[in-house]
Parts: structure tokens; sequence; C-alpha cells
């Protein structure tokens, strides 16, 4: 889908799930360079870092370890975020940047104006994604953005990702984090109960005070 003379590298965004590692292997057996980037939606939780180094080290490359554009809109409704901060968070007015604009950041950054920006979008993931592909199709020159894998099924994504290790949370809930909502967050609490409170900003307890 991305021509040999194309220029090299790509940005991949690397959810760390078995779409993008598909699109991954999938890129990288095709001979293109890929400068991955993976959206974290709370910064250090213990078992997405612990996935993130693990491919660090599984493809030999650094992964850029960005803040997720949702986290700008949390932010900004205040979710999870203690009575004391609201005033300096509603100050500060934060943006809401959109994918592709981060995506525009990361060119300038490392000076690859050019670049495509892959990811592991599937038109088969959603009614919504497959009518995007309909409409639009798996690559838009004006955003040079591509949908790698976007005509997989998922017993294509799953021999693409070969014995490839997926991360733990796939035990929780079968899938990568990528929301805070009830479905992510009891397994959390249940299984990483100090990524947990770190979601939630839980603040210290005074002594002798009862566990929430």
């Amino acid at each position: 889908m991305i021509s040999t003379t194309e220029p090299k590298p790509v940005l991949l965004g690397f959810a760390r799930g078995d779409d993008s590692l598909a699109a991954w292997l999938a890129t990288r057996e095709a001979g293109i360079e890929v400068i991955p980037y993976h959206l974290y939606i709370v910064p250090n939780l213990r078992f997405v870092e612990d996935s993130r180094k693990f491919y660090e080290d599984f493809f030999g490359t650094p992964i850029l370890n960005l803040p997720h554009p949702s986290i700008f809109r949390w932010l900004g409704a205040l979710v999870f975020q203690p009575p004391e901060r609201a005033a300096v968070i509603e100050a500060a007015q934060l943006p809401e940047p959109t994918y592709e604009e981060l995506a525009d950041f990361i060119r300038a950054d490392l000076d690859l104006p050019a670049a495509w920006n892959a990811d592991g979008v599937r038109a088969a993931d959603s009614p919504n994604r497959r009518m995007s592909v309909v409409t639009h199709g798996p690559k838009r020159e004006h955003l040079r953005k591509v949908w790698i894998v976007w005509d997989w099924r998922i017993a294509d994504v799953r021999r693409g990702a070969g014995a490839a290790q997926l991360p733990e949370e796939y035990e929780w809930f079968g899938r990568s984090v990528d929301s805070l909502d009830f479905r992510f967050l009891d397994p959390i609490r249940r299984h990483a109960p100090d990524d947990y409170a770190r979601i939630l900003v839980v603040p210290a307890r005074r002594p002798g005070a009862l566990p929430p």
C-alpha cells in the first residue's frame, strides 16, 4: 500500500494491541522502516509501561511515548481530578489536539514532513470504521494517513502477530486499554490496584482511615 518510492521511514501509531502489532510486523516484513509512537491515557501505569518496554526490546527500537489526545478532553472535563485542581485546569484552557495534529507535531520534531502515518485500524473493527473505508478509502493522501491492515480479519491479525507476546491486559479484558470506562477500570482495580490508585489520583489516607 505504501510504494517503495515513497519517503521513509513511516510513523506507526502503536497501541500495543494485536492489530497494531500485526501492522508493525507486516510493515517491517515489507522492508519499511518504522518509527513507532504510543499514546498513553494515564502516565506511568505499570502494566502499560512494562509492555511498551517489552516491545522496545522485541523490535530493538525506542517507542515514542506521548499523551493521548483524549487526555486533554478528560482534563478539561475534570475527570478523576481532585477539587483543588479544578481552578488551575479551567484557567489553563487546554487545547484538544486531533490525531492528525499530533502526527504533524511528530513529523515536525523528527524533521520528516512527508512521512506517512500508519496504524492498525481495521474496517471490521466497527460499522463506523467500515463506513470510513467505504467513503474515504484506507489511504488518505492529503493527510498522509494509511491503514496498513484495513482489510484483515481477526484470524489474519492473529497469524500476522505470530508468536509475539500480547500485553497482560488481554487476559483482563481481551484488548489493550484505551479508555477509562468501567469495562477497563474494574479489571484494573482487581488486577493492578496500584495502577488503579494512580488513575483515580487517590490522596494519601489518614492513619487509621478505612480504605476506599
